[in-house]
C-alpha cells in the first residue's frame, strides 16, 4: 500500500503537470536547451558527490561511475543541444501530383506528462537519460528511481528539486507499489528500464489507459567468437565487458559461444586478462560488489545450481557474502540445460558453451529470447552478415560489447521480450513525441472533381486515377 500523504502528493503533482504540458509543448528550442545546459552544468558542478552516492549504494569504483554514469550524460546531453533545432523543426515530406498545390509536413508534438521509472544498476544515467530526453521533447516528467540504490536515489530527488519547479519534473521516492501506483496513473507516456516481468507488468497497467511505453528490459546476450578471430583480443573485451558493474549490466555478455577445438586456448586468455582486472580489487573496490543479499544469493544459486548440474569452475568462484563481493567466475562443461542458461544472469559469472557447426550455434541463442545484444568476433563478413539476417537481437556489436550503448547515433533498445521502443539521440526524442502530420490544402484543388454525385465522368476519372497514380 501507499502511503496516502504520498499519493495525495502524487495526485497534486500530476494534476500540476498536466495544467502545465501547453504550455511546455509551446516552448521553443532555445528554452529546451537552456534546461539542458542547468542539467550539464549541475552534473558537472557535483560530479564528485555522483561518484560518492553511487560508490555508498554497491562500491562502484570511481573511474567506472566517471565512465559509465558520468559519461554518457554528459555526452548525451551536448548531443542532443547540438541536435535539438534540426529535430525539432517540422518536416517537408514529398507530394504526390495527385495533392498538387497542398503542402504537407511532420511535425513532433511532445506526447504530454510522462513517467520515467529507472533501474538501480545504473542508477544515474539511467534515469537521466530518458529524462533529457523527455526535457528536450518538452515534456513534463515525474521521475521514480530504484530504491535499492537509495543513496543515490535521495541525490537524484535533491538535484531535480533544485533544477526544476514540480509542474515540470519530480522526484518519487518509495518500492515497488508506490511503482505500481503510479502507473494506474493516465501519464501520455511511460518510460521503464528494468527486468522483463516487471515490463510486462507495467504494460499491462499502462494498457488500461492507452498509454504509450518504451520498454527498455533485458535478457540473456550471447558472444560468438568465431574460430579464427583472435582469442586474446576478444577475450580482453569480453573480460572488460563482463567486469563492468560486476556484470550487474542490461547489454553484459551473458554466455559466450566458441568452437570446441578453442576453448582452452580461449580460457587461457580469459584468466590473464581477469587477473590483470582484478589486481586487488578487493582491497581498493576497484570492482563493483552485488547490489543487496538477495541477488546476490541469486548469483549464489545459480552457481551451485550449474556446477550440481556438470558445469565445471575454471577460475573464479571466491565469494564473500558480508561484503556482497562476488569474484568474475568462468564455467566450462556447461549444458543447454543448465540452470544458469534459462534465465539473464546479470552478474559476474560468464559460461562458455562449445560448438561443432553453424546450426548447432543458431539452435542454442534461439533457445532464449531475442537478446537485448548480440555480439560476434569474427573477420568473415559472410558469417557476420548470416547471423545478422537470420537471428533477431536489440543491436548487434561486432568485435566488441558494451559500448554500441554510449554511441548517440545509434537507437538502443530490445525486440519483443528485450524491450520495446528505443533510447538515446533523436530515438530517445522520438519517444517522447508524436509524428504529428500537418496537411494544408489551398482553396482550389483537385480532390473537388471528385466530390459526388458520382457521374459517368467521375468515375472515368477514379479509374484513370487508380491505373496511373
Amino acid at each position: 500500500m501507499v502511503d496516502q500523504l504520498l499519493s495525495e502528493e502524487i495526485k497534486s503533482v500530476f494534476e500540476l503537470q498536466q495544467l502545465n504540458r501547453k504550455s511546455l509543448a509551446e516552448t521553443h528550442a532555445q528554452v529546451r536547451k537552456e534546461k539542458l545546459k542547468r542539467i550539464l552544468n549541475y552534473v558537472i558542478d557535483h560530479s564528485s558527490d555522483i561518484e560518492n552516492v553511487v560508490f555508498n549504494d554497491f562500491k562502484k569504483p570511481s573511474a567506472e561511475v566517471k565512465l559509465t554514469e558520468i559519461f554518457p550524460v554528459t555526452s548525451e546531453i551536448r548531443h542532443v543541444i547540438r541536435h535539438l533545432n534540426k529535430w525539432m523543426k517540422p518536416e517537408r515530406v514529398g507530394m504526390p501530383l495527385t495533392f498538387f498545390g497542398s503542402s504537407a509536413k511532420i511535425y513532433r508534438e511532445p506526447k504530454g506528462v510522462s513517467l520515467i521509472i529507472s533501474p538501480w544498476n545504473f542508477p544515474f544515467q539511467l534515469l537521466i537519460g530518458p529524462f533529457i530526453s523527455a526535457v528536450a521533447a518538452g515534456c513534463p516528467v515525474i521521475l521514480k528511481p530504484s530504491e535499492y540504490s537509495s543513496t543515490t536515489s535521495d541525490f537524484l530527488k535533491k538535484m531535480i528539486t533544485e533544477l526544476f519547479p514540480k509542474e515540470e519534473a519530480y522526484v518519487v521516492l518509495g518500492n515497488a507499489d508506490v511503482s505500481k501506483f503510479l502507473t494506474s496513473l493516465p501519464f501520455d507516456h511511460i518510460f521503464f528500464t528494468g527486468g522483463t516481468s516487471v515490463g510486462k507488468q507495467i504494460m499491462k497497467s499502462a494498457s488500461q489507459n492507452l498509454t504509450s511505453v518504451t520498454l527498455e528490459l533485458g535478457g540473456k546476450s550471447p558472444c560468438i567468437v568465431d574460430s579464427d578471430y583472435d582469442l586474446k583480443n576478444a577475450a580482453r573485451r569480453i573480460v572488460w565487458g563482463k567486469f563492468m558493474n560486476a556484470g550487474q549490466t542490461c547489454v553484459a555478455p551473458d554466455y559466450v559461444l566458441i568452437n570446441e577445438l578453442k576453448l582452452n586456448e580461449f580460457v587461457k586468455y580469459l584468466k590473464i586478462y581477469s587477473e590483470k582486472f582484478s589486481e586487488n580489487s578487493k582491497e581498493n573496490y576497484e570492482y563493483s560488489h552485488i547490489i543487496n543479499d538477495s541477488h546476490f544469493e541469486k548469483l549464489n544459486f545459480l552457481l551451485e545450481q550449474s556446477t550440481a548440474e556438470g558445469a565445471l569452475i575454471e577460475f573464479g568462484g571466491k565469494r564473500n557474502k558480508e561484503k556482497r563481493f562476488f569474484e568474475f567466475t568462468v564455467l566450462s562443461n556447461v549444458d543447454r540445460s543448465n540452470a544458469i542458461m534459462k534465465e539473464e544472469i546479470f552478474g559476474p559469472i560468464l559460461p562458455i558453451l562449445t560448438y561443432k557447426s553453424y546450426n548447432e550455434l543458431e539452435e542454442i541463442i534461439d533457445e532464449n529470447p531475442n537478446p537485448l545484444a548480440l555480439y560476434i568476433f569474427s573477420s568473415k563478413k559472410e558469417f557476420i552478415n548470416k547471423i545478422r539476417n537470420r537471428i533477431k537481437s536489440g543491436a548487434l556489436a561486432i568485435n566488441d560489447v558494451v559500448v554500441h550503448f554510449s554511441h548517440p547515433n545509434l537507437p538502443f533498445g530490445g525486440v519483443n521480450q528485450s524491450g520495446i521502443g528505443k533510447a538515446h539521440g533523436k530515438f530517445g526524442f522520438y519517444e517522447f513525441t508524436n509524428a504529428k502530420g500537418i496537411f494544408k490544402q489551398p482553396k482550389y484543388s483537385a480532390n473537388l472533381l471528385f466530390y459526388p454525385p458520382y457521374t459517368r465522368q467521375i468515375n472515368k476519372l477514379i479509374d484513370l486515377l487508380i491505373k496511373y497514380f
